[in-house]
């Protein structure tokens, strides 16, 4: 509690004002983003041409899925009607679709790592036979022949012939404006509001169990761990495992950030979980032991039913309805 009051004492002084490059804001206590924009840089011509591919299912094969099918703004940028997303053809994908935001923070995409940049990422879904089914040249060719893109990009690019590359970088530069960081948390530590009772003692115990992968102020650290799920007999997924075939990589899924959690259900890569208590249940007593489990969950997390709900009261601290509700991120 001691540590919870001196952040709620000096949360003024940490820092007030936001940090900006270019076009993007972010406050102060967040790390350095590992984006490089020198590499491409924001712009907001180019930041709405992305916003229009996004929304648009002119990049999947039959013309039915876009980004936004599996990414709702209303969700977070997740999806919650499905634990596994849909593409295509009413087909069923093989994971739950990750909420997108806060995205100039990771070098590594996908459940399994399988992209190392975010301007790269977009393929991946794309060229999936079972979610948008398309390949990138035909993409382009779509494009080309639109009347609408040739402008966009020109005012983007300044060239009306259109490129797979400046696709991509379109859709990155659109999602590296999707940034989460004005949740009743963030108001804390700006120093505008004090946490009760109940959430300071929900964020002490999030500091003692939580934190080593869930670590503030991004509520992840970026990395994979197993926190140990059994094998689903239907999926029978393994993860980062199955892209490496390196066996400490067995069961290793990226580790999501605890933020707009109540917008994001379903929960875990494959959605198994529809609530918050299911989740806290699962590290009470319901993790399966492997040689690959995260050390920290060896011994599972100890709560008592009031420690649940003090828990529970800070992680609600994490939402951001500023975020998930501003029209500047939906379609236009």
């Amino acid at each position: 509690m001691k540590y919870i009051l001196t952040i709620l004492l000096s949360a003024g002084c940490l820092a007030m004002q936001p940090l900006v490059i270019g076009l993007l804001e972010y406050p102060a206590y967040f790390p350095e983003p590992v984006y490089d924009f020198s590499r491409n840089e924001l712009r907001s011509e180019t930041i709405e041409l992305g916003r229009a591919l996004f929304y648009d299912p002119i990049l999947s094969q039959d013309l039915t899925i876009s980004c936004a099918s599996c990414h709702s703004p209303y969700n977070a940028f997740a999806h919650t009607d499905h634990d596994l997303s849909h593409g295509i053809h009413d087909q069923i994908g093989t994971r739950n679709a990750p909420a997108l935001f806060n995205l100039a923070w990771q070098s590594t995409f996908m459940w399994d790592g399988a992209i190392n940049h975010l301007d790269m990422q977009a393929l991946a879904p794309i060229s999936h036979p079972g979610e948008m089914g398309e390949n990138i040249q035909h993409i382009v060719q779509k494009l080309q022949e639109s009347e609408r893109y040739p402008p966009l990009f020109y005012e983007a690019f300044g060239d009306s012939a259109i490129t797979g590359a400046a696709v991509l970088k379109a859709l990155a530069q659109f999602q590296l404006t999707l940034v989460s960081a004005n949740a009743r948390y963030d108001e804390m530590r700006r120093g505008e509001v004090s946490f009760t009772e109940q959430e300071a003692n929900g964020y002490a115990l999030f500091l003692t169990h939580c934190n080593t992968c869930h670590a503030e102020p991004l509520f992840t650290t970026g990395g994979f761990a197993n926190n140990g799920l059994p094998i689903d007999s239907t999926l029978n997924d393994f993860g980062k495992g199955a892209m490496t075939h390196e066996a400490q990589d067995s069961l290793l899924f990226k580790i999501p950030t605890l933020r707009n959690l109540s917008f994001t259900y379903p929960y875990m890569h494959d959605g198994r979980f529809r609530n918050l208590n299911q989740v806290l249940t699962h590290y009470l007593k319901g993790i399966t032991p492997s040689s690959t489990l995260a050390p920290a969950l060896s011994a599972g997390i100890a709560l008592s039913s009031n420690e649940r709900t003090d828990l529970i009261a800070f992680l609600l601290t994490l939402n951001d309805k500023a975020f998930v509700f501003d029209p500047s991120h939906q379609f236009k």
